[in-house]
């Protein structure tokens, strides 16, 4: 056994612009990194700004701030002895750089700009970022005052290089990097570097998990290297990760020995390109990443054992990704009181309904569960108690996700003559399986009412085909939907009144329209497509049917069973 090194990459929830929140994240996390015996921390990309920042990446001030957040961090005590690797924007001869800047005891050693943006499907890197071209090149970067007064730096590097320790080297990839036909991580291992991280801000897609794990397998397999890879939740090395929880720092090592690596690259074909590969610049310090002699036995350490990667199914990943997301949205609307939606019973709002629940669950959870950091823990009662209006009663905890949703999730059945008996039944059982606060009522006066005005001005009287109408059929159908939006806006702001809610706030407005009605535009305009945030835009029909299937049993909501054999009917017409 050799050169035993252990690494940490970390799973930060960072928020866009919490400056100092994703400071105290990122301390926290190199707190726990060293913890564990760490000797190298990777983050996540752009984790000091948070990732989605958009146009506040063209501000001075996102520069200036992210300097004096990072000096913040390198001066920190739990900050020193670790190299750490912490993601930011940078200016350099006023060009934007989406980069990494990598340090050690208060020296920083490189800042490391992005070469390959992403710029496709949810991506616009290109609008605030330029990508770094100057392969195995790097510059002069004069540092600005806040830290080089920490560092005693004047001028640092700045470009593409590796990093060269007394035991080993390692060099950064960044996210859409790994994605590209000839990632950096080929020309890096020919040159001999051992150890590659990668930063990501990756966001989640069904099934995307798979590629990446792919990507990292093959990137080990021909390098026979160590690869890092940080996302902004969820990350992957010998030892994985969780894809989805609560938890705001997730910190994840593993132990490598180093000689495994060297006599894996052992192949005469690979010695014979790495001789033709155009070597990159070498910075060194003076630090070993290896366990140090003084420490505990190899024979006591060992490397980490191999682990099999897994991932979650697609359900899986619905129920636990979009769960994380709308607690995530909940807690941060600051006087949100909850969610509401108008319950059709049918199976789109239904999955809406049980995504919700789904998000109560793993809230209660988390609070109750003996594996959760006790951190994390304290955190999730402190939103539960704020968001469920039980701030002011130190003792409280709920009892069931039913309990969590009694208090925060209000949903409607707003029938018309037109609705069966069937589907406002289903839409009350539902309600009442996961604990909702469910209101079943009628809008045909609302309907009417409408109707009466548009005759009374126009003295036309609108009808359907059997009653003598024509053309008018689809606006008498469409009215039905519109006016169920504006009375699921009028209830969202007034039930926390009603039911007496201490702490105020109104009601989201959930949508239920998928991904597959507004791609054919199968749908009424500003019906169930008009709403605050709709969890379920981005995922298909077949995949929403397979999540039902899958809460079913996962759940123990036997309900969803007459929802997934209904037969699918708008009922805007008898």
């Amino acid at each position: 056994m050799g050169r035993l090194v252990t690494l940490a990459t970390c799973s930060l929830n960072q928020w866009v612009l919490d400056w100092t929140g994703n400071a105290d994240r990122i301390i926290e996390s190199v707190r726990r990194a060293k913890a564990a015996g760490a000797t190298l921390r990777v983050g996540p990309e752009l984790e000091i700004t948070g990732y989605g920042c958009l146009d506040h990446f063209l501000e001075s001030d996102t520069f200036l701030h992210s300097w004096e957040m990072l000096a913040r961090i390198i001066e920190h005590p739990d900050c020193q002895d670790i190299i750490v690797d912490v993601g930011m924007p940078v200016r350099h001869r006023n060009c934007r750089y989406n980069a990494r800047v990598i340090f050690y005891n208060k020296k920083i050693i490189l800042i490391r700009p992005k070469s390959s943006l992403a710029n496709d499907g949810n991506y616009r890197e290109m609008r605030y970022f330029t990508p770094w071209l100057k392969e195995r090149y790097t510059e002069d970067y004069y540092l600005e005052s806040v830290v080089s007064d920490i560092t005693g730096q004047l001028i640092v590097p700045f470009g593409d290089a590796i990093i060269s320790t007394r035991d080993t080297c390692f060099a950064a990839e960044t996210c859409e990097e790994l994605f590209t036909p000839n990632p950096p991580h080929i020309s890096l291992g020919l040159d001999g570097c051992e150890i590659f991280t990668n930063s990501s801000g990756s966001h989640f897609e069904i099934r995307k998990i798979l590629r990446r794990l792919t990507l990292i397998r093959e990137a080990t397999q021909q390098n026979k290297g160590i690869y890092l890879y940080a996302n902004q939740q969820g990350c992957d090395v010998v030892a994985q990760g969780s894809q989805f929880s609560l938890n705001d720092v997730e910190v994840v090592t593993a132990t490598i020995d180093l000689e495994e690596v060297r006599a894996a690259r052992f192949a005469p074909s690979r010695g014979m390109q790495a001789q033709k590969q155009e070597p990159y610049p070498r910075l060194n310090i003076n630090v070993a990443l290896s366990q140090p002699k003084a420490g505990p036995s190899p024979m006591d350490i060992g490397p980490s054992p191999e682990i099999e990667l897994r991932s979650s199914t697609p359900p899986e990943e619905i129920a636990q990704c979009c769960a994380m997301w709308l607690w995530d949205y909940l807690r941060r609307c600051g006087g949100a009181a909850g969610y509401f939606i108008a319950l059709s019973g049918g199976i789109d709002s239904c999955a809406t309904a049980t995504l919700v629940f789904s998000m109560c669950r793993m809230v209660h959870s988390a609070i109750h569960s003996s594996s959760t950091d006790p951190t994390t823990r304290a955190q999730v009662i402190a939103d539960c108690r704020r968001v469920c209006d039980q701030a002011d009663d130190a003792d409280w905890l709920p009892n069931s996700p039913q309990d969590i949703c009694s208090r925060i999730f209000h949903t409607s059945f707003m029938g018309t003559v037109n609705s069966s008996t069937e589907t406002r039944t289903r839409a009350k059982h539902l309600a009442n399986a996961i604990g909702a606060y469910h209101i079943d009522c009628d809008i045909d006066s609302i309907v009417s009412a409408l109707t009466t005005f548009f005759t009374t001005v126009t003295r036309f009287t609108p009808r359907f085909k059997q009653h003598g109408g024509s053309p008018t059929l689809l606006a008498l159908q469409n009215i039905q939907a519109r006016l169920r939006m504006v009375v699921s806006y009028f209830f969202a702001q007034l039930l926390p009144t009603v039911r007496q809610r201490k702490s105020g706030g109104g009601l989201l407005v959930l949508g239920s329209a998928n991904v597959d009605e507004q791609l054919r535009g199968y749908l009424t305009k500003y019906d169930c497509s008009s709403a605050d945030i709709n969890p379920i835009g981005g995922i298909s029909k077949t995949d929403l049917k397979a999540f039902i299937a899958y809460a079913e049993e996962a759940f123990e909501l036997p309900i969803l069973r007459e929802f997934l054999d209904a037969t699918p009917t708008a009922e805007l017409e008898l």
